[in-house]
């Protein structure tokens, strides 16, 4: 299972929100540079980086950052956040991310987002599904759509997608472990109807048994946010971590 430390951008800062909301800023660094070469220097490949400023701006804000980090860093870097268009889309990858994620557009133009998987493939494409109470949330968790979960992700899944990082809101920030259940019960449906999806947990990782349990269930990887910045689980526990699990 990959581990995917996230960095969180406003204001070109590394922050983290708890549940989406942005009244509960709180700056970890001012350098995001820095976070994520902390990372690459514990081993960690992937990061998560999320333009929240983008989010709430609903078009790409923060790619300096990311062209800064790709450039000064050999880290693999999926980036989402505010991607509403194939320009916000293009910029991205020329800034230079591997993966981008699409949460709200997937749901409000869904033409627009497999128009994406089409043109870039679906090594390229994340599907977002934010979830609360088994609904998609959309725009930043601020609304809540009429999509249930399960049949939202058969849906791309049958269209062409292979990765999703799949949010439980209400663990989002809580430090009260992921949801475990949740990623059981998608695994056991995409495995009942013969589907394949690489599933990403995020939210709620607390501890390094979390990452455990979510490797046992099958998940493809796991993102870490406050945790890490918070010191429940140091850099170099992960990169112990790393190393046991691939040898």
């Amino acid at each position: 299972m990959r581990l995917i430390p996230a960095i969180d951008i406003i204001e070109g800062k590394c922050v983290r929100l708890t549940k989406g909301d942005y009244s509960t800023q709180k700056i970890y660094n001012e350098n995001p540079l820095e976070v994520a070469k902390q990372f690459e220097g514990h081993g960690i490949d992937h990061l998560h980086l999320v333009d929240l400023d983008g989010a709430k701006s609903k078009h790409i804000v923060n790619y300096k950052v990311l062209e800064q980090i790709a450039s000064k860093t050999s880290l693999q870097i999926d980036f989402g956040g505010g991607l509403k268009s194939d320009t916000d889309v293009q910029i991205a990858f020329e800034n230079g991310a591997q993966q981008i994620t699409g949460g709200s557009i997937a749901v409000t133009e869904p033409e627009t987002f497999l128009g994406w998987l089409q043109r870039y493939g679906a090594e390229k494409i994340i599907l977002g599904a934010d979830v609360r109470n088994g609904t998609i949330a959309t725009h930043g968790w601020k609304e809540t759509s009429d999509k249930k979960l399960i049949p939202f992700l058969q849906q791309y899944v049958a269209k062409g997608i292979r990765y999703c990082i799949c949010t439980d809101i209400s663990k989002d920030g809580m430090l009260e472990g992921p949801a475990i259940d949740l990623y059981g019960h998608i695994l056991s449906e995409m495995k009942r109807e013969e589907k394949t999806l690489n599933l990403i947990a995020s939210g709620g990782v607390s501890s390094l048994q979390d990452l455990s349990e979510l490797a046992e269930i099958g998940c493809e990887g796991a993102i870490l946010g406050k945790a890490v910045y918070e010191n429940r689980i140091s850099l170099s526990e992960l990169e112990t971590f790393i190393l046991q699990n691939k040898s």
